[in-house]
């Protein structure tokens, strides 16, 4: 994270002194963004250079949903397990995916190529059900549209 502080100084000038506390989610951000996750020695250093306790950024990585406190595969798959995405198959999808990468949910291969989450709600229920790969959205999923995605991935 040390490399990160010309960023993060930057930053802090935009905020008054009292509202240091609120540079805490932009700085995860970007320390995600960077190596990939939030490691405990990331929560300890940005803790000492905001001047707030330790719990104060446990809280905002425990709210926060996209924040990983480990590492990920190259590929991550999350499902969509809200609602209108169940009503539309998500658990057919999901059950698909964990079997045909052999991991369950919450889990990543052991070549590290891929992750799998579930997650509440990706918003896009009108075209459930719903698969996210890194940033890129893959709508109306099915057993045959999810084999030809992961082997589009693995190629």
């Amino acid at each position: 994270m040390k490399h990160l502080i010309p960023e993060f100084d930057l930053m802090r000038r935009r905020f008054p002194p009292e509202a240091t506390p609120s540079m805490v989610l932009p700085c995860l951000h970007r320390i995600q963004d960077d190596r990939g996750f939030v490691a405990d020695s990331d929560i300890a250093e940005l803790s000492a250079y905001l001047g707030v306790q330790r719990i104060q950024i446990e809280e905002v990585l425990a709210h926060y949903t996209q924040f990983r406190r480990e590492p990920i595969g190259r590929w991550h798959l999350q499902a969509c397990r809200n609602l209108s995405c169940t009503m539309r198959g998500a658990e057919r999808v999901i059950e698909h995916l964990s079997g045909r990468l052999g991991i369950a949910p919450g889990q990543t291969t052991a070549d590290g190529r891929f992750t799998l989450s579930t997650v509440e709600c990706l918003g896009s229920c009108g075209t459930a059900p719903v698969v996210m790969v890194n940033e890129a959205y893959h709508e109306n999923m099915n057993a045959e549209r999810l084999d030809a995605l992961i082997e589009g991935l693995v190629k």
